[in-house]
C-alpha cells in the first residue's frame, strides 16, 4: 500500500507542473479561437475542409466527452462528414495539455510523435469517411449547383440591401473585451472547465498507473511481443475505454515501464481517445453506419501503421525510452511539491465545492420547510 501511494504521488509531482501549464494554455487557445471561427472553417466540403478539421482539432483543449457537442455544432454548421470525423479524431487524441504532459512523463520522442500520429489518423479516418459515404458527395454537388443558378438571382436583392445589412452587421458584432478580462476567463476556464471535464478521468489514469507500476511484473507483458499482436491487443484495450488524451499518459508510461514497446504504447494512446462506446454511439447516430466504420478503420489502421513505424525509428537510431516515472523515491524540491498540492486542491475542488454547496444550503432550505409546515400547521387553531 506505501509503495503505491509513494508511486502515485511520485506520479502527481511529476505532472503537475506541465498539466497546470498545459491547462493555462488550454484556456488561452479557448479565448484565441472562437467556436463560430471553426464552424466556419468547416464548413466547405473537400479534402481542404479535412485537413483543417485536423490542425484545427489537434490543439483545441476538448476531450473525449467535450468533443461531442462541439463536433455536432459544426455539423449542423455544414460541415462535411470527412471534417466532422476528422475534428472528432484529432481533437481528442491530442492537445496541449497532453502535449506537455507527454514530455514530462515520456519524453520529446513520444511528444512529438503523438500529434504527428493524431494528424495522420485524423486525416485518414476524415478521407476514409468521404470515399465510403458517396451520398453526401452526391448530394453536396447538387447543393453546390443549386447555389450557383440561386446566386445569380440574389445579386441584385444582395446590393439594394448591403448598405442596411452591413450597418445591422456593424451593430450586431460583439465587441472584444480586453486583454486582462480575457486572461482571467482563460484562467477561469483552464483550471475550472477544463480540470472539471478532465478530472475524473486523469484520476482514473494516475490511479491505474500507479497500479500497474506497483503490482503488473514486467513479464505479463513482454509475453506478447513487441509486433503487431501486442498493438492489436493495445486496440482491443482501448478501443471501448472512456479515457481523454492526458489520463491516457500516465498509463501508457507505465505500460512501458512494464515492459510495452513504444509502437504498442502509441497505438493505445491514439485509440483510446478517440473510439469509446459514446463517440462510437453519436457517430452512428449522425454520421450513418458506413461513416462509422470508415472511422474506425482509419483510426484502428493509422494508429498500428504509427506504432510500428515508431518502433522501427526507436530500432534504428536506438533511441532510449525517457520515462520519468520509472525514478521513484528522488526528492523533489518544494516549488514542484507546492504545484503538486495545487494540482490536488483544483481536482478536489470539482467533488468538494458541489459537496459543501449541499451542506450549506439543505440546513437553510429544511428550516424553512419546517418554519412554513409549522406556521400552516398552527393557523387552523388559531381559526377555529
Amino acid at each position: 500500500m506505501m509503495n503505491f501511494l509513494s508511486i502515485f504521488w511520485d506520479l502527481v509531482l511529476e505532472s503537475a507542473p506541465w498539466l497546470l501549464v498545459g491547462y493555462l494554455l488550454a484556456g488561452i487557445i479557448k479565448q484565441v479561437i472562437p467556436s463560430s471561427w471553426v464552424e466556419k472553417q468547416l464548413s466547405s466540403p473537400g479534402f481542404v475542409s479535412i485537413v483543417k478539421g485536423a490542425f484545427i482539432g489537434a490543439p483545441l483543449p476538448l476531450c473525449s466527452c467535450g468533443v461531442i457537442p462541439t463536433a455536432l455544432a459544426v455539423r449542423k454548421a455544414g460541415a462535411s462528414k470527412g471534417a466532422t470525423s476528422s475534428f472528432l479524431v484529432a481533437t481528442p487524441e491530442t492537445g496541449v495539455d497532453s502535449i506537455s504532459f507527454s514530455y514530462a512523463v515520456l519524453g520529446p520522442v513520444f511528444a512529438i510523435a503523438r500529434p504527428v500520429g493524431a494528424l495522420i489518423s485524423a486525416i485518414v479516418a476524415g478521407v476514409l469517411v468521404t470515399t465510403f459515404d458517396k451520398e453526401e458527395a452526391a448530394a453536396l454537388t447538387e447543393q453546390s449547383s443549386s447555389n450557383c443558378c440561386d446566386s445569380k438571382k440574389q445579386v441584385v436583392e444582395e446590393k439594394t440591401s448591403e448598405s442596411c445589412c452591413a450597418s445591422k452587421q456593424k451593430a450586431a458584432e460583439p465587441t472584444v473585451p480586453p486583454l486582462s478580462q480575457r486572461m482571467i476567463s482563460a484562467v477561469q476556464y483552464g483550471y475550472g472547465r477544463m480540470i472539471s471535464d478532465t478530472a475524473k478521468w486523469l484520476v482514473i489514469g494516475l490511479v491505474a498507473a500507479a497500479v500497474i507500476t506497483a503490482l503488473v511484473p514486467q513479464s505479463f507483458f513482454t509475453q506478447w511481443g513487441d509486433g503487431l499482436l501486442a498493438m492489436i491487443i493495445m486496440v482491443i484495450v482501448g478501443l471501448p475505454m472512456y479515457i481523454c488524451a492526458t489520463a491516457s499518459t500516465p498509463v501508457a508510461a507505465s505500460l512501458l515501464f512494464a515492459g510495452v514497446s513504444p509502437g504498442a504504447a502509441l497505438v493505445f494512446m491514439l485509440t483510446g481517445p478517440a473510439t469509446n462506446i459514446a463517440t462510437i454511439g453519436v457517430i452512428r447516430e449522425h454520421l450513418g453506419n458506413r461513416s462509422m466504420i470508415a472511422y474506425l478503420t482509419g483510426v484502428i489502421v493509422t494508429a498500428i501503421a504509427c506504432g510500428l513505424i515508431l518502433n522501427q525509428l526507436y530500432a534504428s537510431f536506438g533511441w532510449s525510452l525517457q520515462l520519468s516515472m520509472a525514478e521513484h523515491g528522488e526528492s523533489y524540491p518544494l516549488w514542484r511539491q507546492l504545484l503538486g498540492i495545487a494540482l490536488v486542491a483544483l481536482i478536489a475542488r470539482v467533488w468538494v465545492q458541489p459537496l459543501l454547496q449541499k451542506l450549506f444550503s439543505n440546513p437553510q432550505g429544511d428550516s424553512r420547510n419546517s418554519t412554513s409546515g409549522g406556521s400552516q400547521s398552527n393557523q387552523p387553531v388559531q381559526q377555529s
